[in-house]
Order: structure tokens, then sequence, then C-alpha cells
């Protein structure tokens, strides 16, 4: 419910753990240590997931690891907050900036690392990114950035949702997963 408004929601309960009880903190500041400054560290077993893509589109060519990242926010925000393509192209670098500024700083502190790439998750994506991305006006300041991503995923063959797993991750981008957003 708070990602889909964009705000926090505090409702005044508080949590209270007993022994052996396991908390699990899901989110991209999880590991920013003001979140867990209660808990021992000793207690904490941090996992750091994030796409971290090693794909090539040929011999000489690179999947750059943003536009992967900027393509899963643009359609997750499209079907969760019926954000446009332009608003997730103008909040790009501000996001980017956070990412410097509050998670980047703490993925070295993790105890594991999971890369969430899946290796068709772009030719996923592309189906739905497609129809964003056209809806950019071309006197738009955001006009460019979504041609050059439409050029981008041109190198993509779409693949429809159908084959993807209900439990996969890719699932909190293009929904139908069987997890509650």
């Amino acid at each position: 419910m708070i990602f889909k408004s964009g705000k926090r929601v505090y409702k005044g309960n508080y949590l209270k753990l007993s022994e052996g009880d396991v908390l699990i903190i899901e989110g991209i500041h999880g590991l920013n240590p003001v979140v867990t400054q209660d808990l021992p560290d000793k207690n904490k077993f941090k996992i750091y997931i994030s796409a971290l893509t090693s794909l090539n589109i040929d011999e000489h060519n690179r999947i750059p690891l943003t536009d992967a990242r900027l393509l899963r926010r643009m359609v997750r925000d499209a079907r969760t907050r019926n954000n446009s393509a332009q608003t997730s192209i103008a909040s790009w670098p501000l996001v980017r900036q956070a990412e410097d500024e509050f998670i980047f700083p703490y993925q070295d502190d993790a105890d594991a690392v999971f890369n969430s790439v899946l290796i068709y998750e772009i030719a996923v994506l592309k189906q739905f990114a497609e129809p964003l991305l056209f809806g950019v006006g071309q006197n738009e300041p955001e006009y460019y950035e979504a041609k050059r991503l439409l050029k981008f995923l041109e190198y993509f063959v779409g693949v429809d949702t159908a084959a993807v797993p209900s439990n996969s991750i890719l699932r909190e981008f293009v929904g139908g997963g069987i997890f509650r957003l």
C-alpha cells in the first residue's frame, strides 16, 4: 500500500520479536544501518538484491545496467502508480542520485549478493515499455531518451508473460505474481 501511494503510512503498530523469531526487512533501504540500528549486528544477515547484468547484445555491445533498471521501474510504475514513461524518465536522475547516497554505500556490507537479472527480462519488458515510450510527446524534454530506449528495444524479440513463472522476481514489474504488492 505504501508503494502504491508513494507516501509512508504509519499505523501505530509495533512489532515485538520473541526469542527465535526472524524479521525480514525488504526494500531498497534495507541495508542502511539506520533502518536496523536497534538490532544487534550479530543477529543480522544482509542480502543485497540488484540487477547486476552481465549480458551482451553482441560481441561489442553490453546491455546497459541502467537501461534495464529504468525499463523495470517504468513498467512497474505504470502498472502500480499509473505513471507515464515521461514521468519515469524525468525522475530517473533523482532516483540515481538517491541510490548513490542512500543505497550503494551499503551494498558492500551485505553478507550475500543476489543478481536478479533474468536473461529474458528485456524481451518480456519490451511489450509493456514500448507503448509507454511511444506515449512521450515529440515536444517533451524526455522524448529523445524515449526514442533511444525504443531503439534499444529493437534488439529484442518480445516474449509473452505466460512464459514467466508466477513466483519470478520479474513479476514485481509486469504483474501477475503470487506476491501481493
